[in-house]
């Protein structure tokens, strides 16, 4: 099914489906988040962040939230 289908698909949902496929996707792209989130901590793709966070700590540049 192309992009085009799905929205005209979507287009012509009653107002109580639209709601409940719109819970569906917001979960369904939150759990596609995490999923991403994960693999890039696991490739070490957020590691500088995390060291300038530990940087930032230890000059003293951070204050309690």
């Amino acid at each position: 099914m192309s992009v085009e289908e799905l929205e005209s698909v979507i287009a012509g949902l009653s107002p109580s489906e639209l709601a409940a496929f719109a819970e569906w996707f917001e979960e369904f792209m939150a759990q596609a988040w995490d999923k991403q989130m994960e693999q890039d901590v696991q490739a070490g793709k957020l590691d500088r962040f995390g060291k300038r966070a530990d940087e930032d700590f230890d000059a003293g540049r951070c204050r309690p939230l």
